[in-house]
């Protein structure tokens, strides 16, 4: 069994000297540009401003995209009525896959 192990350890190791290698000569890792000097900033900069508000989401816009949706899928399709759905189901399951996927 010690011959075993240490075969396992033996090619692990030479595994992770090839990885090592290989990320040395990558070429498509970006060339490393030579550093230039900083260029002074500014004498007198302008405050920022503040951040702009996020856009606000159009509620129409939802219904275009679920009636696009629905003409691209083809048919004789008609949308009746278009209401979110309160539902916590998604939650719970989330919660119960994360609970159940935690190693003790």
């Amino acid at each position: 069994m010690c011959i075993n192990m240490t075969i396992v350890f033996a090619v692990l190791i030479g595994l992770s000297f090839m990885i090592k290698f290989i990320h040395m000569i990558d070429p498509t890792k970006p060339k490393e540009k030579p550093a230039e000097a900083p260029k002074a900033a500014p004498a007198a900069a302008a405050p920022a401003a503040a951040a702009p508000a996020a856009p606000a989401v159009d509620p129409n816009l939802n219904i275009a995209v679920i009636a696009a949706a629905v003409a691209a899928y083809g048919g004789d399709a008609k949308i009746v009525a278009i209401r979110p759905i309160e539902s916590a189901g998604w939650k719970s399951v989330g919660r119960a896959n994360g609970v159940q996927n935690t190693v003790f």
